[in-house]
């Protein structure tokens, strides 16, 4: 079995191999980096699965090695940061990240988000059995092998989880999805209940299907329940 390497960037060295040693014991094989080109040069050099950064590092921010990294991987990018406000949060996850951990942290709950990400990541790299329908919804083109979606013709650029999220809405477009219903099966995780997860990742994606300005709702609210597609 193929050996799961996690690239770990933190200037502090102390929070970097607390987070570490946590998923060694998961049997993870870990890399640190005390610095964004540190953390680049170990993307370049080795075979990552999943990325674990600080924001906040000396030489390049965790924002630029995101960037760098999704020129050229789909790993999981999760974001550790001391940043703790909702806007922090949307840049994270709009700048790439597919989750987002404010210090301080308890690390079994990082743990179990490492290994929601890992599980979603290799199950989707794994060789389909057979193709999943396109689906098309007024301007609206899904395409889920592809994992590409575009409205009125236009790629739109998602993150993974935006991606999943809209899928699943999509798919089911008469279904009220509550929050925590779709954290578990967008994550495959318990739901943490005081975490806004799911809220920001659909405002994010709203934002990029052009709802700010665009009248016609494609993601719905159902006030008190959850969320809901506009067919």
């Amino acid at each position: 079995m193929k050996r799961i390497t996690i690239l770990i960037a933190d200037d502090e060295a102390e929070i970097a191999q607390l987070i570490a040693l946590h998923l060694q014991k998961e049997g993870y094989h870990c890399l640190l980096a005390a610095n964004g080109p540190e953390a680049l040069r170990i993307v370049q050099t080795h075979a990552v699965d999943l990325a674990v950064l600080d924001i906040m590092m000396p030489g390049m921010d965790g924002y630029e090695v995101t960037r760098l990294i999704r020129e050229e991987h789909r790993m999981p990018i999760i974001f550790v940061s001391a940043k703790t406000t909702d806007l922090d949060k949307i840049t994270g996850l709009v700048r790439g990240a597919d989750d987002y951990v404010t210090k301080p942290f308890n690390p079994m709950e990082l743990v179990a988000r490492v290994n929601a990400q890992l599980r979603r990541y290799i199950q989707l790299n794994q060789p389909a059995a057979e193709m999943k329908p396109v689906l098309e919804i007024r301007e609206l083109m899904i395409d889920p092998d592809r994992r590409t979606v575009s409205l009125y013709g236009k790629e739109i650029e998602l993150t993974p989880k935006e991606f999943d999220i809209l899928y699943l809405l999509a798919r089911y477009p008469k279904k009220v999805f509550s929050t925590e219903n779709i954290f578990q099966q967008v994550w495959g995780e318990a739901y943490f209940e005081r975490g806004n997860t799911v809220m920001v990742h659909i405002r994010t994606l709203r934002k990029k299907l052009g709802e700010d300005v665009n009248k016609t709702k494609l993601i719905k609210t159902v006030w008190g329940v959850g969320y809901t597609f506009n067919a």
